[in-house]
């Protein structure tokens, strides 16, 4: 059975398919090591799929191909190596050390990185935020939400989601990482940044890194959006197009972040309002607030 190293320190890291994560030391060279397990019959059938955002393998496809060591504005780290054996893989990559990247930064990278090849690859994740709405719908929708003061908002764009995904579907559809949260984009070398944790990298909507980005941001969502298409190369999308992208994203993702936060506290004692300020919920109500000019601006554009 696989173990980690003895001197080795454990980092955060979590996921379905992740045992663990470490920093480590290998032939003077700092490194991370991450552990993947692979899926047993019994987890659901969606870690087996290559195409979905669950798919375990994912992070070890996007190390061996080096689809991402050269791209622009945003590329993976080292691979130091790639190990597999019966119950999993353990990927080591060089260490990254923060550099403590702005947002707006960050944002003109992920624009650059839209310009990466837009290679067809059966591994890469396709209808990210399609998936887990649909995740969503099999649990009955934003049931929580429908107990706030936006649930008429809510509600709405609900009922209309499938209509949003399909203009959002009909935009450039370009690489992204997935999940550009700072905390994975911790590099800065020359002219990119360093990412880590490429377990969604996919196709998906111009502007839709932008929207993840937006929602875990010191920076305001129109800086980000201007910095975003500073780094877009020219023709390959508009504004608008960007900003639906982005807008569909970021609502529809901090919404459904905010019902999770809310519905694994709502069953306690008191009053659900009473609970907004609890600290496993606050963060995530927040970031909604942050977003209410996006929110009520798509609710124009859902009709």
């Amino acid at each position: 059975m696989w173990q980690p190293e003895p001197g080795w320190h454990r980092l955060p890291g979590a996921g379905p398919s992740t045992q663990g994560v470490w920093a480590a030391r290998e032939g003077g060279l700092d490194v991370v090591v991450k552990r993947l397990v692979a899926p047993t019959p019994h987890d659901p059938s969606a870690y087996r799929e290559p195409g979905h955002p669950a798919y375990w393998r994912r992070a070890v496809e996007v190390a061996r191909s080096g689809v991402v060591q050269e791209t622009p504005g945003l590329r993976e780290p080292a691979v130091v190596r790639v190990e597999e054996d019966a119950e999993g893989v353990t990927l080591v990559h060089a260490r990254v050390e923060d550099a403590g990247t702005s947002g707006l930064y960050l944002a003109r990278s992920l624009g650059r990185f839209a310009a990466a090849p837009a290679v067809e690859l059966p591994w890469l994740v396709r209808g990210q935020l399609a998936a887990r709405l649909a995740e969503v719908a099999r649990r009955g929708g934003w049931t929580t939400l429908a107990r706030t003061p936006v649930a008429d908002v809510a509600d709405h764009l609900w009922r209309r989601r499938e209509v949003l995904l399909a203009r959002v579907d009909d935009l450039p559809h370009v690489l992204q990482h997935g999940d550009p949260v700072p905390s994975n984009l911790p590099g800065h070398v020359e002219d990119h940044v360093v990412g880590v944790d490429w377990s969604t990298l996919g196709l998906g909507p111009v502007g839709g890194d932008l929207g993840y980005l937006s929602l875990s941001t010191r920076e305001a969502f129109e800086p980000l959006l201007e910095a975003y298409l500073a780094g877009l190369p020219t023709g390959l999308a508009s504004r608008e197009q960007v900003l639906l992208g982005a807008r569909v994203t970021s609502v529809y993702t901090v919404l459904t972040r905010a019902d999770w936060a809310l519905a694994r506290v709502a069953g306690g004692e008191g009053a659900l309002a009473g609970k907004f300020r609890h600290p496993s919920v606050a963060p995530y109500l927040r970031a909604m607030q942050r977003q209410l000019v996006q929110l009520e601006a798509l609710v124009g554009q859902a009709g």
